[in-house]
């Protein structure tokens, strides 16, 4: 089960170190008091999964899958960040806060065009949210052309930084990689 739930006082106290000293407004003090409710259901979950990864067209369909896939199982809570719908001025301190108390991290990757790359580049900056990540790797090597809908380089689909993430994930042994969406189910149900 994930920690007891948050108060409002710790969420902004989480604001001043995260955003390094800038103090939020009444405004945005208020929307985060209403962000506590939709926040309960991390807490009150026995597993929770923070679910990342591109929200292009047929990349968030996928996300939704392993969010799905993830929610089967009892006593868990699978989330995309757009479903926590709460006014957040800040989605740095948005996503932050999800990654602080969520159980596990899932990213599904699929190329290097936008998607989750900022958020990959904290996965090995700070070691609480390695520690939590598994990421769902899309190869390209077996696919005809026709079966790819995205616009992916299949020759680069990822860059450097990200290849780098990637073998240490594997090295950690949490990484698994897809080619179809039903590698991609594959890759899910371990975790669940």
């Amino acid at each position: 089960m994930s920690e007891s739930p948050v108060t409002v006082d710790e969420l902004a106290e989480k604001a001043d170190e995260y955003l390094h000293g800038a103090s939020l407004t009444p405004e945005e003090y208020e929307a985060l008091k209403q962000s506590v409710a939709e926040l309960t259901p991390i807490f009150s979950a026995e597993k929770s999964y923070f679910v990342l990864g591109s929200y292009g067209v047929p990349e968030i369909r996928r996300l939704q899958l392993v969010k799905d896939r993830l929610n089967r199982q009892h006593g868990t809570y699978a989330f995309l960040m757009v479903d926590i719908r709460s006014e957040w001025t800040n989605t740095y301190f948005k996503f932050r806060l999800l990654a602080d108390y969520a159980d596990v991290i899932v990213g599904v990757a699929e190329h290097s065009q936008g998607g989750f790359l900022i958020e990959q580049g904290y996965f090995t900056a700070l070691e609480k949210y390695f520690a939590k990540t598994h990421v769902f790797k899309r190869e390209y090597a077996s696919l005809d052309t026709d079966e790819i809908d995205t616009s992916v380089d299949i020759d680069t689909p990822y860059s450097g930084m990200q290849t780098a993430i990637f073998e240490m994930l594997d090295d950690a042994g949490r990484l698994c990689q897809w080619t179809i969406e039903d590698d991609l189910i594959e890759c899910a149900e371990p975790l669940s």
